[in-house]
């Protein structure tokens, strides 16, 4: 019983250590953007926007939400699993489908003069801070 409890909390403990060792980008914990370019385009709507709380994200580009935990890893944004409203939205869904694909392909991040670059293989989305 005792060896018991003690492989359990031994287990709780790397658990914990595993978690606390997880890497935060410090340039976006508890921010929001206003996303400005979705591969080289103006969004299609002005609610366009990525925020990140400490452990959760959530974006849109207009109508559908998208959301999921998120860390940054080797300078790449890895996250999820992503869960999305599923609307229809005229004029949107290209771009609703560009952001979906670019956080499930754990897009590198890059955070300059308050311009977040999220970029994949196929997608890229350019955001400005406003908060």
């Amino acid at each position: 019983m005792i060896r018991s409890l003690t492989l359990a909390a031994a287990a709780l403990s790397l658990s914990a250590c595993a978690h606390a060792s997880v890497p935060r980008h410090a340039a976006l914990h508890d921010t929001e953007w206003k996303i400005v370019r979705i591969d080289g385009k103006p969004p299609a709507s002005p609610r366009a926007a990525i925020r990140f709380t400490r452990d959760r994200l959530s974006a849109t580009v207009g109508c559908n939400g998208q959301g999921g935990t998120w860390v940054i890893e080797q300078g790449k944004l890895v996250g999820g699993p992503y869960i999305s409203t599923m609307m229809y939205c005229e004029g949107l869904m290209d771009q609703e489908r560009a952001l979906a694909d670019l956080l499930g392909a754990k897009p590198t991040v890059d955070v300059t003069r308050g311009t977040l670059t999220l970029r994949s293989k196929t997608h890229v989305i350019e955001a400005r801070r406003v908060k």
